[in-house]
């Protein structure tokens, strides 16, 4: 007897496949990301596939490493759009390697850029499904100041494009600044003492994978009890740190993996019963690459194509659910409630969310 297929299935032509191209940081100093977002992002593929797919051809994913240097990363995307070997692309990654794959794309694909950014970089076919700094750092700023306390402020960022934004949007909102430094990667602990002799109430720290765990890692071993504000600090890094029992580490972001909405109970679930009970833990960064690839696919329904001039068309009102809720794009973007964790050993308590 002849093998049953099914019919979705039997629609969906590997050989005419829509390839997306994957960009999430596999190496690196956000290495640690890539396990959840490659498993998020194949997640919302399956179910893109399960409801038929795109234009009735399969959607499969082409990974690029975005943990190196944004001009190798932004050259191989360029060379995949070249040969068509990729028709539109998702990431999560650092803004850097993000403005130089805008530029090398130069509008030729859609591209939904998942984390927290900095704000602005509005291009022909780029979409953003994470926070700017004041949606999401200043509401946790405002509540340190009203309830911790937090008057004198030292700032900590690694030397790029988004923490340098970082900082320029909250600096005119905090009380006083006793000190600010843009580290290169590999270098956080070094300026443990600086941090420390300054004697700040609270640290703004826009510092981003391994050089956020070690310098919490150092700042916990020296005893020192400023609370510490992350904009980068997901559950991948809470546990890298080896958790924290101070009560003054925190962290703003749009999704925890102990948020109990229905939405996010659901995705947990679905996730859990794709890649089995020892899956890389879910967290912010990985669950955007979720929303990436539902969003690129949601768009590209309502559009009948993946041209970008079609795409940014309909850009707007283009709906998807995931962890966080119910998406929708408007100017191209999302506006969804982001909220402040507190470290809690390796867990995080949820104190409030901001609208």
């Amino acid at each position: 007897m002849a093998p049953t297929v099914d019919p979705v299935e039997a629609k969906l032509l590997p050989s005419t496949a829509v390839r997306i191209g994957l960009v999430v940081p596999v190496s690196g100093v956000l290495g640690l990301v890539g396990p959840c977002a490659i498993n998020c992002a194949l997640l919302a593929a399956d179910e893109v596939n399960d409801a038929g797919g795109l234009f009735g051809r399969r959607v499969e994913l082409v990974l690029v490493d975005g943990g190196r240097t944004p001009a190798a990363v932004a050259s191989e995307v360029a060379g995949l759009l070249d040969s068509g070997t990729v028709e539109a692309l998702v990431g999560t990654h650092a803004s850097d390697v993000r403005v130089a794959v805008v530029r090398a794309i130069a509008g030729r694909a859609p591209f939904v850029y998942a984390p927290p950014y900095e704000g602005g970089g509005h291009a022909p076919g780029v979409y953003f499904l994470g926070e700017t700094p004041g949606q999401q750092l200043r509401p946790a700023v405002e509540w340190l100041i009203g309830r911790r306390g937090a008057r004198r402020w030292f700032l900590l960022g690694n030397d790029y494009v988004w923490p340098r934004l970082v900082h320029a949007s909250l600096r005119p909102h905090l009380p006083r600044i006793v000190g600010e430094r843009f580290v290169r990667y590999g270098e956080a602990t070094r300026w443990l003492d600086e941090v420390a002799s300054a004697r700040p109430d609270a640290i703004l720290l826009s510092l981003i994978g391994s050089d956020l765990m070690q310098f919490n890692r150092a700042y916990a071993a020296s005893g020192l009890q400023a609370a510490r504000l992350c904009g980068a600090l997901e559950e991948h890094g809470l546990m890298g740190i080896g958790g924290d029992e101070s009560g003054e580490l925190y962290a703003s972001m749009g999704y925890f993996e102990g948020l109990e909405t229905d939405a996010s109970l659901r995705f947990a679930e679905r996730y859990a019963t794709r890649f089995g009970p020892r899956a890389p833990m879910l967290n912010g960064h990985g669950q955007g690459c979720y929303e990436a690839v539902a969003m690129v696919a949601a768009m590209a329904r309502r559009a009948g194509t993946l041209a970008v001039p079609a795409m940014d068309a309909v850009a707007d009102g283009t709906t998807i659910t995931s962890a966080r809720g119910l998406l929708t794009l408007e100017n191209r973007r999302v506006r969804q409630p982001v909220h402040l964790g507190r470290a809690d050993g390796l867990e995080f308590f949820l104190e409030k969310p901001f609208h």
